[in-house]
């Protein structure tokens, strides 16, 4: 069985698509080949993201910051899902490749003022967040979920 690639776009690719990019492979990793991209660049992945990823057992290691450019026209995707409004507005209506666009709007993280663990506890509703709308898409594509 062919995977499904699906792209994961936020703006700068260090929490929100990283997220989501893990967790679908964790998930349904199985049935499809998750990428995340990012419309301006500006580091690498946030160590938060990293941090609460690991903390519900999802391997990291395949996770850094990309550009959208390196996939435009190069792969083809199933789906393309915007997990920000400014990605939202921003990336090209259509691209060669694309296949469904989705938009899946979260609120940044990394954008959070607080403490440190006041931060952490954002990274991790966030991560939740991300979580139930991956499983919730899954079940409405009757896809199981991988234990």
């Amino acid at each position: 069985m062919k995977k499904i690639r699906v792209l994961f776009l936020c703006t700068a690719n260090s929490a929100r698509s990283q997220m989501a990019e893990a967790i679908l492979r964790h998930l349904a990793g199985d049935h499809f080949e998750p990428y995340s991209a990012g419309l301006e660049i500006k580091g690498g992945v946030n160590p938060y993201t990293i941090k609460v990823l690991k903390e519900i057992g999802i391997d990291t290691t395949p996770l850094y910051a990309k550009p959208l450019t390196d996939f435009m026209g190069k792969v083809h995707f199933g789906y393309l899902i915007t997990v920000c409004s400014q990605a939202d507005k921003k990336c090209p209506s259509t691209f060669p490749g694309m296949g469904q666009r989705l938009h899946w709007g979260f609120e940044d993280p990394a954008a959070f003022d607080g403490s440190d663990e006041q931060k952490l506890e954002k990274f991790r509703q966030i991560r939740d967040e991300i979580t139930a709308k991956i499983k919730t898409w899954l079940s409405e594509l009757k896809i199981p979920v991988q234990s």
